[in-house]
């Protein structure tokens, strides 16, 4: 069995990082939720918060986050929630268009997909 970067990091520390909670606040992110940075970092703020802030100057989707800060999504979720209670970030989700017209064709999407499954 191959052990997961998650396996290996040291609960904790994952329990000290969100101060023992295990689920993020009120405010839900999900996986493709936008992320925006509104303020620079300030002395004496949490290490995962400063580099959220300074990956964040740009809009950066939750997963990719996690990705960079090498942390469980859940975890990331969780400080995301305390730095927009804050004010400190910004959070949007993507948009779904409501126009059929603007949305893409189903039989190309069904192409790409059967192109995927043939890598």
């Amino acid at each position: 069995m191959i052990r997961r970067l998650v396996d290996s990091e040291d609960p904790d520390r994952l329990y000290t990082v969100t101060g023992g909670r295990s689920r993020a606040g009120r405010t839900a992110f999900d996986l493709v939720t936008l992320v925006t940075s509104r303020a620079d970092p300030a002395p004496g703020m949490q290490s995962e918060h400063i580099r959220i802030l300074r990956v964040c100057r740009a809009p950066t989707a939750v997963v990719e986050l996690s990705a960079d800060l090498k942390l469980p999504v859940s975890i990331v979720k969780i400080l995301l929630s305390d730095l927009l209670e804050r004010g400190l970030i910004a959070a949007s989700h993507p948009s779904t268009p409501t126009d059929p017209l603007q949305l893409p064709d189903p039989a190309f999407l069904k192409q790409v997909l059967v192109g995927l499954q043939k890598l």
